[in-house]
């Protein structure tokens, strides 16, 4: 998909370029061209101002996965799963997995999620009666991992920090708030295509304490005006930071896990990491930035605002759609759109708010789907694509609900 997407945008923007030349606008040309070596250059130097905190976060996440607390959390979460599932025999290793997956993508152990991923879609391959074609847990799990409820954020606030956000943390409770619906809405739909059985026992415990917890956290919220609702989000989501990071220190200590080597090992990869982004992000920073210096994503925009605005509604959010709409495409892509968001409209702008919240709200669809139903052969998805894109429109329209509740 990027394979034609990616050189579009280049020929969206020299198309462009060369109409308002016609038209007499040839400086028009040398802007998109200026724009692209400046972005270039902000690109690298973006990659490179991530290393520390990548250095640091990777550190303490190796130290929670020596500690055992992935495995303690999918302990809790191993009968729910077992419910959801029930072509999965009781005992089988895939459920195993499966809630070992869910515990690293929760904790944002993102080095440890794919892995287990992988192993989880092979498990629950070997009980496949059709190899080709996807079994019911199968599109559970991939709809699982393609909502993806994450509990630390850390990513997207080393973005925000990375751009000299006053407070980092401050979209934590909306971008909990956004993928917490975006999970609901999949394992809502595809229990009801698959027709399971959510009100049992185990399934209505684990409903009742997600709700009391959320309902905990809007309480701490509720009823203050925006700028107040601002402040408490921050406030909670660094509380959450420094209790994440005191929690996997103690879990480690009580393990006896040599807590600074670990985390050395861990903080090694954090280089490495931040190199890696460096393709991806001039790759897709400069497609977007010569997009909108030829004027064509300033048409695409205001186009949407105009329909929006003829149905009565409030435009200021729409110039975050750009990341809404490449996600489902390409995480890569995505946080490009939404780096360029906060260089464009500055990092604590409303625009860019919506666009950190809907970049935490769901994974990315078809790049999930891609690697783990090819990883064991699968041809035929069934309907597993489809609640995957469902998910990352409630997510999306649950973000910008949330960043108009929270921020506006």
């Amino acid at each position: 998909m990027l394979n034609r997407l990616w050189p579009a945008l280049f020929l969206l923007a020299f198309f462009s370029c060369l109409y308002q030349a016609i038209l007499g606008h040839p400086e028009v040309l040398a802007q998109t061209i200026e724009a692209s070596f400046k972005t270039a250059k902000t690109a690298v130097e973006i990659a490179i101002g991530l290393v520390g905190l990548l250095c640091f976060w990777l550190g303490l996440f190796q130290i929670a996965e020596k500690s055992g607390l992935t495995d303690r959390l999918a302990w809790l979460l191993t009968p729910l799963f077992q419910k959801l599932m029930p072509e999965v025999p009781k005992g089988h290793p895939a459920i195993g997995s499966v809630t070992l997956n869910m515990a690293a993508n929760m904790l944002g152990l993102d080095n440890a999620a794919t892995p287990m991923g992988l192993k989880a879609m092979k498990d629950l391959q070997s009980l496949n009666p059709h190899p080709d074609t996807a079994s019911n847990p199968q599109i559970l799990f991939l709809v699982i991992n393609t909502s993806s409820i994450t509990l630390i954020p850390v990513s997207i606030f080393m973005y925000r920090a990375q751009f000299h956000a006053p407070d980092p943390a401050s979209v934590f409770l909306p971008i909990l708030f956004a993928t917490s619906c975006s999970t609901l809405a999949g394992i809502l739909l595809v229990a009801w295509l698959q027709k399971l059985d959510l009100f049992n026992r185990v399934v209505l415990a684990y409903a009742a304490g997600f709700a009391v917890l959320m309902a905990g956290l809007i309480s701490l919220v509720v009823g203050l005006p925006p700028d107040a609702l601002s402040e408490r989000s921050a406030l909670i989501g660094n509380l959450a930071l420094f209790g994440i990071i005191v929690l996997f220190l103690l879990a480690g200590w009580r393990k006896n896990v040599a807590l600074y080597d670990e985390f050395i090992t861990g903080a090694k990869q954090g280089f490495d990491l931040a190199v890696g982004l460096i393709p991806f992000l001039v790759a897709m920073l400069v497609a977007v930035s010569m997009l909108r210096a030829s004027g064509v994503l300033t048409m695409i925009l205001d186009g949407i605002a105009y329909v929006i605005g003829l149905l009565g509604l409030n435009t200021d959010f729409v110039p975050a759609l750009t990341t809404a709409l490449i996600k489902p495409f390409s995480g890569s892509g995505a946080r490009a759109m939404m780096i360029e968001t906060m260089q464009t409209y500055g990092v604590d702008s409303f625009p860019a708010l919506v666009a950190a919240v809907i970049q935490g709200s769901s994974e990315t669809t078809f790049y999930v789907l891609a690697v783990y139903f090819g990883a064991v052969g699968i041809r035929k998805e069934r309907y597993a694509l489809a609640c995957g894109l469902f998910c990352d429109l409630v997510g999306a329209i649950a973000a910008i609900s949330a960043a108009y509740w929270f921020f506006y």
